[in-house]
């Protein structure tokens, strides 16, 4: 038999697609639909985590210093905070950066107050290298001179933390159950395509056609069902990912989202990935039983 190259078989795969429009459609349909839904539930669950991670940034002890506290009398207090144990950096605000922030951000309340009427308090934001020695750390830090107040946030910071993992754990769970799931659905759609051609393929293997040459007009029909339900998917996801962030960040401004420019490669990329491999081992498998007969 003569060797054909690979143009044929897509070719070939083509004409395929075409005399079995329904089951094709019902290929890409299914195929796309478990990318949007994959896609946007890992979306989700890495926005969600994004979000998290944000919270748990609290490894911080914030140090007030005495409303009368001399820019001298800050920067000892500093120092010395620096020099404790359990202490990785420091950074200091005087009160007179305080307010000018505070009549940036709202300064219909803060515009008329001067400097000299300045109420604040300088700060130190420490912060910790060691969760285990903060209570150590706080302790030290209340034996200062000059030290009026002390946030802590630890406890906030540890909860967070426990609370991400766990979330995490759960999210990724259901996103590898829902993989799974797709993938059972996918392949056994394409096993209809195939089954509704068993004629033609019997027909193929009548005339001495080798395994191979039956084979890969399937395998080419896997990766462009596979590529054009990437492509749709990942249109849809994107559209849908900007009119939500659009919705969401007006009216839930606490929330912040990873813009789609940083995950777009990432996201068609796995489209692809899945798709395409999808269809390829979907046909494969499905193909199997009839190869053998």
């Amino acid at each position: 038999m003569r060797r054909y190259n690979p143009f044929y078989f897509v070719l070939e795969s083509l004409k395929g697609l075409k005399r079995n429009g329904v089951m094709t459609f019902a290929s890409v349909a299914v195929l796309l639909s478990c990318l949007v839904v994959m896609g946007g539930f890992a979306l989700m669950v890495y926005n969600i985590n994004f979000n998290l991670e944000k919270l748990d940034a609290l490894n911080e002890i914030v140090v007030f210093t005495e409303y009368d506290a001399s820019i001298e009398e800050i920067d000892e207090l500093a120092g010395q905070i620096a020099a404790l144990d359990n202490v990785e950096s420091t950074s200091t605000k005087y009160k007179e950066q305080i307010l000018a922030d505070l009549k940036e951000e709202n300064p219909d309340l803060y515009g008329d107050v001067t400097d000299e009427e300045n109420p604040l308090s300088a700060s130190i934001t420490i912060t910790y290298k060691s969760n285990e020695g903060v209570p150590e750390l706080d302790f030290q830090l209340r034996q200062l001179s000059g030290v009026r107040k002390i946030r802590n946030d630890l406890n906030v910071a540890t909860t967070i933390g426990n609370l991400k993992s766990g979330i995490m754990l759960v999210f990724i769970w259901f996103l590898v159950i829902l993989f799974v799931v797709s993938i059972f659905i996918i392949i056994n759609t394409i096993k209809l395509s195939v089954f509704s051609r068993r004629n033609e393929i019997g027909i193929m293997r009548y005339i001495g056609a080798t395994g191979w040459f039956i084979t890969l007009p399937f395998i080419f029909e896997g990766i462009i069902i596979g590529t054009v339900a990437a492509l749709g998917g990942y249109f849809l996801i994107r559209g849908a990912y900007s009119y939500v962030i659009a919705k969401v960040v007006s009216s839930i401004q606490i929330l912040s989202f990873i813009p789609m420019a940083d995950l777009s490669g990432l996201l068609l990329l796995a489209f692809f990935g899945i798709g395409i491999a999808t269809g390829v081992v979907g046909s494969s498998i499905s193909l199997g039983k009839y190869l053998k007969k």
